[in-house]
């Protein structure tokens, strides 16, 4: 019954992000891909939260929604890393990304993740942070993950699908899918609500 209800809706995800793609699949909705063109580049002085939540609406705004059915909800999102108050973005290469794991590995950080969802009459935005632990990682652990994993379109320079969230990550307080980029179950939460 739910999602029949949610199945009546245009759903676009307006996201590169295989693994929003994959997330928002599993979750068993019908939707359209649509990619978002816009320079990531946010105000100084925002905090880390606000600068996930800035980004998200940014990406939104580039619909235009007299462009978009009544039905249509578009979904966008930005995942940011957050270190002691450092953004860890996408590694431009493996000497970027070798330098952000050895800021992550045996220390903590935040992965806040923001969601906007946007029709024709109204628009939401939320977030949700969740903390991760990451064991001490060896440079032949770190070497090993960037190599074969590749990890340049991931925020902080990590999956934590992937391999090094298998033997890295030693606790998460919050939700796992966050730090995988999309958080779920409140999304979920908000489009049953819409």
């Amino acid at each position: 019954m739910i999602n029949l209800h949610l199945n009546e809706k245009h759903i676009i995800l307006a996201s590169q992000s295989p693994r929003r793609q994959y997330l928002l699949k599993d979750l068993g909705l019908d939707f359209e891909i649509c990619e978002t063109h816009v320079d990531e580049v946010y105000p100084a002085g925002l905090k880390p939260a606000e600068i996930a939540i800035y980004l998200a609406e940014l990406k939104a705004a580039s619909f235009d929604s007299s462009q978009l059915d009544k039905n249509a909800i578009i979904i966008t999102a930005d995942t940011i890393v957050s270190i002691d108050g450092e953004i860890l973005g996408k590694p431009t290469g493996y000497q970027e990304a070798v330098v952000m794991l050895q800021k992550l590995a045996g220390r903590k950080h935040d992965v806040i993740t923001a969601v906007c969802l946007k029709s024709v009459t109204k628009k939401i935005v939320f977030h949700v942070l969740s903390t991760v632990w990451f064991k001490e990682l060896s440079m032949e652990e770190i070497d090993y993950y960037i190599v074969n994993f590749q990890p340049f379109d991931k925020a902080g320079g990590y999956g934590v699908q992937e391999w090094i969230g298998y033997v890295g990550i030693n606790k998460i307080e919050g939700s796992f899918f966050n730090v995988m980029g999309l958080p779920v179950k409140e999304l979920y939460e908000q489009l049953l609500m819409w």
